[in-house]
């Protein structure tokens, strides 16, 4: 016993090292997502198309990369991740490269969507292996592999606008398929779960629970209310950034916000919340999911409202968007952690993937619903305001005293 210990802690230098391999696939797969916006403005200008047909790939984008990921995560959890990763980076690669091909909003959807598959599994299979290695910090190891999936837009958001500038979205497309195809083939390739008894080596750390002795399946875990209400809150909570990634630059135009300010802002957004990734799920690691979550969607709430007054004051939407983007992306990192915390980990790759899929619903409404809102009120405020709401109900059934631990149930 004494062994197999030393062997265990052996692997501590690989998971802190494992742990920024999935923060740099998590940095890739984020653009589809939060470059889409520069994107759909090229794609719009150069073939001339509507903004309602371009806007449509969003929500095809986000319904592929929703549904895959509990198909994504079964196959993890009962043939291992490494296969499955290798296969979806070749389908994010690929979508961007065939997407650049096309000649039809027909064409566009499908090979969108197409990278949407790859991402959903890559995204999923990227979240567990940070959650199984870090059971004493599920919380921080989530946020931290999230918040590159957010962040990373910050980072290629200039490289990209320069290049749809330059040499327009077939070029850029097909550069991005190639340049992230190598990588993430590369990056993935290290990626494994840890020996069945890795987390008895934490079980006697403190604010660190026996996920070794719980073990929920699927169909268990949909026989618990906890997960109804993390499902709802997740939808709901997740829509505000959704909303903000899909639909920033149609926003900040309709507020009149300057174009320096407009640079800014969709560069901040991002990695404003990756920040709020790292920065709940390490709150959470110390003062608990519910209350965390209280806290941060209580604030969120506030701040979407503010929004809605602020307009005429640049600098201060400006600074009020940033700090909902530190706000919004934190059920990205919570939810995550509550699945492990609740559910344990055995089988959390699926657990998660089927949670995940909140994303999806939240897609339709931070692009269809909100879209058709601002065409009968011919106002961004509605949705804002609805969105508002949302998060302080969120807030108030994430309450410990309605969203606590299940019942343990040993495998």
């Amino acid at each position: 016993m004494e062994k197999m210990e030393i062997d265990l802690r052996s692997y501590y230098p690989f998971r802190k090292k494992l742990l920024l391999f999935d923060f740099f696939v998590m940095m890739m797969i984020g653009t589809y997502q939060y470059s889409w916006s520069l994107s759909a403005f090229a794609i719009i200008n150069e073939l001339k198309w509507d903004l309602p047909t371009v806007s449509a790939t969003f929500t095809t984008y986000l319904l592929a990369q929703g549904f895959i990921q509990p198909v994504s995560g079964m196959i993890a959890d009962a043939y291992g991740p490494k296969k499955i990763v290798m296969l979806s980076s070749f389908l994010v690669a690929m979508g961007f490269i065939f997407s650049s091909f096309i000649s039809s909003p027909w064409e566009l959807y499908l090979f969108y969507a197409l990278g949407g598959l790859g991402v959903g599994a890559l995204d999923n299979i990227s979240t567990a292996v940070a959650v199984k290695w870090f059971p004493d910090k599920k919380g921080f190891a989530s946020g931290f592999a999230t918040f590159g999936f957010a962040a990373g837009a910050g980072l290629f958001n200039w490289f990209i606008q320069a290049f749809l500038e330059s040499l327009g979205f077939r070029t850029t497309f097909r550069f991005l398929g190639l340049f992230m195809g190598i990588l993430l083939c590369f990056f993935t390739s290290f990626y494994k779960y840890p020996p069945k008894e890795w987390a008895s080596l934490f079980e006697d750390q403190k604010r660190v629970k026996t996920e070794g002795s719980v073990a929920y399946r699927p169909r268990e875990m949909l026989g618990t209310y906890q997960w109804y209400l993390i499902y709802f809150c997740f939808i709901v909570t997740i829509s505000i950034v959704l909303m903000f990634g899909a639909q920033i630059k149609i926003l900040l135009k309709e507020f009149h916000i300057q174009p320096a300010f407009i640079s800014l802002i969709i560069v901040i957004f991002p990695i404003g919340n990756g920040l709020s990734r790292v920065v709940a799920g390490t709150v959470s690691d110390r003062i608990g999911r519910g209350r965390t979550m209280m806290l941060f969607y209580g604030l969120l709430g506030v701040a979407i409202y503010s929004l809605t007054r602020l307009h005429h004051l640049p600098i201060l939407f400006a600074l009020m968007i940033f700090i909902v983007a530190l706000l919004g992306g934190s059920p990205f990192a919570l939810y995550p952690a509550t699945i492990g915390d609740y559910y344990g980990l055995k089988k959390f790759t699926t657990n998660y993937g089927i949670t995940i899929t909140a994303k999806a619903w939240g897609g339709v409404i931070a692009g269809w619903l909100s879209g058709f809102l601002v065409s009968q009120f011919g106002s961004y405020k509605v949705p804002l305001m609805l969105l508002s709401i949302g998060s302080l109900i969120a807030a108030w059934l994430s309450n410990p005293l309605f969203l606590r631990s299940p019942k343990r149930r040993n495998d």
